[in-house]
């Protein structure tokens, strides 16, 4: 846990209490601060009392002499509509960042890395915490990949912090101490949280435009939207800018030595992790090392299960279309497993794929669009549940015999409608192929 100097007996608001806010509340508990915290899940509220932390209504409670408010990334604080508490607190001019600028401040003789973009950010904070522990350095990696920033073991000089940053933390920090920042893609996400597209790269250009010391920037520049934010990133004066198609991996590594890192998206991520070492001073060999070792993450293409020739595969991670783009590239035979809450643009700009489809078995909210799309393109079926959509998708393969068959789900929509998370979703997905009888 950190402990956060020069706040004994200061006064802290705490809104949202998922694993973020809970453990800030623990940290700025733990060094002294008066907390109040609210959530306005009933349910949150009444853990949060178990555990002993003032529980107060901050929509209605007196905010006077608080010192910030520590705001949760999921909750929004300017599209589409601001939360009441939040109006209330910017009203009194209260200041309000989240939980990785509380770290900025608890840790700042630190070495910070951030990593961002739309789809590939958690896979690089991985690979890139990965490399660095096997070259020797001591290391903490999280935030938006899972573990809370404030559940951290403290750093100091020449000891590092690689962070995987959302959007919706980059808008809650108020300065960026990151000695390497990595922007790796910009896909439409997000938007009605940011207010449209413009909205949505100005949070992500936070990772750069608020550097505070010499940084080195690693970009992508394969979209619209990223070569715009590289061309402004050329002007910042604190920022050294490397485009990540600059950085020759592929002189020095055959991808096919790479088995957890597959796919051409993966290649940008490896190549993205690589310039970020060398930017650290990691040597060459060093890296190279790393990458080779690199075990994977649930959740990203892993490979759950070989069954009487066909492989299952769970990338339950792909929660938009571009997300899902990239495994269904990496495949042939794709008996495909879509659906769920679905997001803007649904499965448009993967028309591409479909002969690689050999039948969609769609779940959840989005049945009748991603229906719609699937009319006339690929064959499909009305499944409702992960489970029936597993066991059909397995019953067919098996039934095809059809060589180098995968069983992907790779759902391109969020999991809310049905899962807590996407890896309860991958998790399930997991125990149901786990409990598939051989044909």
């Amino acid at each position: 846990m950190i402990s956060i100097p020069k706040v004994k007996n200061q006064k802290f608001a705490i809104l949202g209490l998922g694993k973020s806010g809970l453990a800030a509340a623990a940290s700025l508990a733990a060094s002294g601060a008066e907390i109040a915290v609210w959530d306005d899940s009933t349910e949150s509220r009444q853990a949060a009392a178990e555990t002993g932390y003032p529980v107060v209504d901050l929509s209605q409670s007196e905010i006077s002499g608080f010192q910030a408010l520590i705001l949760s990334p999921g909750i929004p604080h300017t599209h589409p509509k601001p939360h009441p508490v939040v109006v209330r607190f910017r009203a009194a001019n209260v200041p309000i960042f989240g939980d990785v600028e509380l770290l900025f401040r608890a840790c700042p003789d630190a070495t910070y890395v951030g990593i961002t973009g739309t789809n590939g950010k958690s896979t690089t904070t991985a690979l890139i915490g990965h490399i660095l522990k096997a070259a020797g350095r001591r290391v903490e990696v999280g935030g938006n990949l899972g573990t809370p920033v404030m559940s951290f073991e403290p750093l100091g000089k020449n000891e590092i912090y690689v962070l995987e940053l959302s959007s919706y933390q980059l808008e809650l920090i108020r300065q960026n101490p990151m000695t390497v920042a990595v922007l790796l893609n910009i896909t439409p996400d997000h938007l009605g949280r940011h207010g449209g597209i413009e909205g949505y790269m100005a949070a992500k250009a936070r990772i750069f435009n608020l550097a505070t010391k010499p940084q080195t920037l690693i970009i992508g520049s394969g979209e619209p939207e990223t070569r715009e934010l590289l061309a402004t990133a050329k002007t910042q004066l604190n920022v050294r800018v490397i485009p990540i198609e600059s950085g020759g991996l592929e002189k020095l590594v055959d991808p096919a030595t790479l088995p957890a890192l597959p796919g051409l998206h993966n290649w940008q991520n490896a190549s993205a992790a690589f310039l970020a070492c060398r930017a650290l001073g990691i040597e060459t060999d060093a890296i190279l090392h790393g990458l080779r070792t690199f075990p994977g993450l649930a959740h990203r293409q892993q490979s759950v299960a070989m069954i009487d020739g066909v492989r299952f595969v769970n990338d339950s991670k792909a929660t938009n279309a571009d997300a899902a783009s990239k495994a269904l590239a990496c495949y042939n035979d794709i008996y495909w497993i879509i659906g769920g809450r679905p997001k803007e643009g649904g499965l448009s700009g993967l028309e591409a794929f479909a002969p690689r489809i050999r039948h969609a078995f769609i779940i959840g909210e989005a049945t009748e669009d991603f229906s719609t799309w699937c009319e006339g393109r690929v064959p499909y079926s009305r499944c409702g549940t992960l489970e029936i959509a597993t066991r059909a998708a397995a019953e067919m393969a098996w039934r095809n015999r059809i060589e180098d068959a995968v069983v992907l789900l790779s759902p391109a929509c969020a999991s809310w409608d049905q899962f807590q998370s996407f890896e309860h979703r991958g998790n399930t997905f997991a125990e149901i192929v786990r409990s598939l009888s051989k044909p």
